[in-house]
């Protein structure tokens, strides 16, 4: 997740979770006379990170943020889930591409918020469907195609019921694996989108809730893509969590303040990242299995720390008093003149990320100015220097026609392609386009199976 240019540690994930480095080696005493934050970023320039984030996985050393999943590729925040490529935010699921937001799902293509389907394609907002195929808000459904806000039914086309062998004559002729079809199906799903009714939030079996997507949970406010969950404000992506405020991306944790990426199993955690299966830890970033450690980076099966350096539990109780007051009396001051005191997250300006290297940029894009006005870092991106093999308006129109040998090709994005035809096709400045990409075999062996045609965009 770090650019290859930076200035950090980086080491990969076998090695930064083995037994072959001491993190404690890098400790160092707490200086009264430089504010915390200052000492921390310090520390975190020196301490060894891991490249990806993830434990308890095989096979996944190109997808990041994954836990207990296998066989994951360019993929991010995956958890229990199996043969998962090019997708995001997926739970218990098993052979799906393309998706954002899937739970409990398999062999699916281009699923956004949905659950526990199987066979299907180009699925939003649905759940429960087998065999079906472009559904807006549509629910225990199969063999259904071009239909929104279905319920419990088989064999709808365009939201009028049919026989099988109706369906199945007219469902065949519409998802017959070509892409000049496929690009005409899509743009008709977004108009049925458009004209569907939309429920204002998606709200199940819970009680007091403000927020969306959320399900089996009770007093969350302000809070999205919780599960089974209670008492919590201003959070995202949490399963199993009970008393939490601004925090993401965790299971089965509780008293938590502060925290992205909160991972899973934690107890009384404040203003961290990435820390599992830990108690009573504040400040710190990159842990497991610790308790008792304050303004540490990366440490492992210890207790009773400072700036990675150890303590007796005399010791520790003694100095975190003085060390929260010092961040009070001496706080860490900006480029901006803006104030950090004890109870603030870590400040921006010492991410080791820039903006837009971050999901940020995809929820609140900003120009290179407005980033660099607000205190943010940018990072140019780099330039790509593909040699394109094939071009997109060259790609065989129906599955069928394409080639093993497509796996070799460097294929030039659409989006950048003049004379390649995508009613998908984004502004390549404002998506983020790398302008080419490649067909990996497992990939083409998923569109055979699905009568799917090549994607034209990277």
């Amino acid at each position: 997740m770090y650019s290859e240019k930076t200035s950090l540690t980086v080491y990969c994930q076998s090695c930064w979770w083995s037994d072959k480095w001491n993190v404690l080696v890098y400790g160092r005493e707490y200086d009264f006379n430089k504010p915390f934050f200052l000492q921390l970023n310090e520390l975190h320039r020196q301490v060894p990170l891991p490249a990806l984030w993830g434990f308890n996985n095989e096979n996944c050393d190109f997808a990041n943020y994954v836990g207990y999943s296998k066989n994951c590729y360019f993929s991010f925040s995956i958890v229990s889930s199996e043969e998962i490529y090019y997708s995001g935010s997926t739970d218990r699921s098993k052979n799906c591409f393309d998706g954002y937001i899937v739970q409990d799902s398999e062999f699916c293509y281009e699923n956004i918020n949905s659950a526990k389907n199987y066979r299907s394609v180009y699925l939003d907002d649905s759940k429960e469907n087998i065999n079906s195929a472009f559904l807006y808000d549509c629910s225990n459904c199969q063999d259904c195609f071009m239909s929104q806000g279905l319920r419990n039914r088989q064999y709808v086309f365009r939201n009028e019921q049919c026989s099988k062998e109706e369906y199945t004559r007219m469902a065949a002729k519409e998802m017959n694996g070509s892409f000049k079809k496929f690009e005409e199906l899509i743009a008709e799903s977004r108009e049925l989108k458009q004209k569907s009714v939309h429920k204002f939030a998606h709200i199940l079996k819970s009680e007091n809730c403000i927020g969306d997507n959320i399900s089996e949970s009770r007093n969350a406010w302000n809070s999205f893509r919780i599960q089974e969950s209670e008492n919590i404000k201003y959070c995202y992506r949490l399963v199993k969590y009970k008393d939490a405020y601004d925090v993401s991306g965790a299971i089965t944790s509780e008293m938590m303040y502060e925290a992205s990426v909160a991972a899973s199993h934690n107890y009384f955690g404040k203003f961290f990242v990435q820390i599992k299966e830990s108690k009573n830890f504040e400040y710190s970033m990159y842990g497991s299995s610790v308790s008792n450690i304050f303004g540490c980076v990366g440490v492992q099966n210890k207790q009773y720390c400072i700036l990675n350096k150890q303590y007796t539990k005399e010791e520790y109780e003694a100095l975190v008093p003085k060390i929260i007051k010092h961040m009070t009396d001496m706080p860490y001051v900006d480029a901006k003149g803006r104030t950090y005191t004890y109870g603030e997250f870590f400040p921006p300006e010492l991410s080791p990320f820039a903006y837009n290297e971050t999901i940020a940029q995809e929820y609140f894009p900003l120009t290179k100015e407005e980033a660099t006005e607000k205190g943010y870092k940018w990072r140019d991106p780099d330039t790509k220097n593909y040699t394109v093999t094939t071009k997109p308006e060259d790609l065989p129109d129906h599955i069928r026609d394409v080639s093993d040998s497509i796996t070799q090709e460097v294929i030039g994005c659409a989006a950048t392609s003049p004379d390649a035809h995508s009613g998908r096709g984004p502004d390549p400045k404002a998506s983020g386009c790398t302008t080419a990409f490649k067909i990996i075999p497992q990939e083409l062996a998923f569109y055979r199976k699905m009568n799917l045609p090549l994607p034209r965009l990277c």
